[in-house]
């Protein structure tokens, strides 16, 4: 896998860096860190529960899709491979006819609630589930009907974006996670009281 700064920093992209003078903190920064998944991106991936991924047409247009299902659905193979399912939909079929004249994309993976992002650039392939049952078969999610096609992402680079201006947001899991705590206190206090007020009316 290669350094995200070397295959995503072209020379355009270093000249507005060299005007702001942060070529060379990117360059120290980048230099250092891992360039294959570690136990810390394969927990990230894997806890998702939806992602984006950008692919470009035979005319140049981009176009992003969004991909969900519950956490694990993307499954990571290897440190350096990523995998889904694919199935049934409005068969417009643009992503995987987008790759076919170019197999790179882009995918973005969000945490709104501890405000972390990561982007990882790869080329993708779609497989016709009944060429590879095994792997279809390890990627299939219950409930979401029958497995079309598998989907793999050779890794080329990622990178982990800055918390910056990411606006908190919350699941119903989540949310039920962390208020359901409280909810059942205040649900047991509630049914407390009544038992009092029932007694007093009693006594009356």
């Amino acid at each position: 896998m290669q350094r995200y700064d070397e295959l995503m920093f072209t020379d355009a992209v270093k000249a507005f860096q060299e005007v702001e003078g942060v070529a060379d903190k990117y360059a120290a920064t980048y230099g250092a860190r891992a360039h294959a998944l570690t136990e810390d991106e394969v927990g990230f991936v894997t806890s998702r529960t939806s992602f984006y991924m950008a692919t470009v047409s035979e005319t140049g247009w981009p176009y992003i899709q969004h991909r969900g299902g519950p956490a694990g659905f993307l499954n990571v193979l290897d440190d350096h491979t990523l995998a889904f399912a694919d199935y049934r939909g409005n068969k417009q079929h643009i992503t995987q006819g987008n790759l076919v004249s170019d197999d790179r994309v882009s995918v973005f993976l969000m945490d709104y609630p501890r405000k972390a992002r990561m982007k990882l650039q790869g080329r993708a392939t779609f497989q016709q589930a009944t060429d590879a049952p095994e792997l279809a078969n390890r990627l299939a999610v219950k409930g979401q009907g029958r497995v079309e096609r598998v989907v793999t992402i050779a890794l080329e680079a990622f990178d982990w974006n800055c918390p910056q201006y990411i606006t908190p947001r919350f699941e119903s899991a989540e949310i039920a996670q962390l208020v359901g705590p409280e909810m059942d206190r205040l649900t047991a206090r509630i049914a407390e009281l009544e038992a009092e007020i029932a007694a007093l009316k009693g006594q009356g």
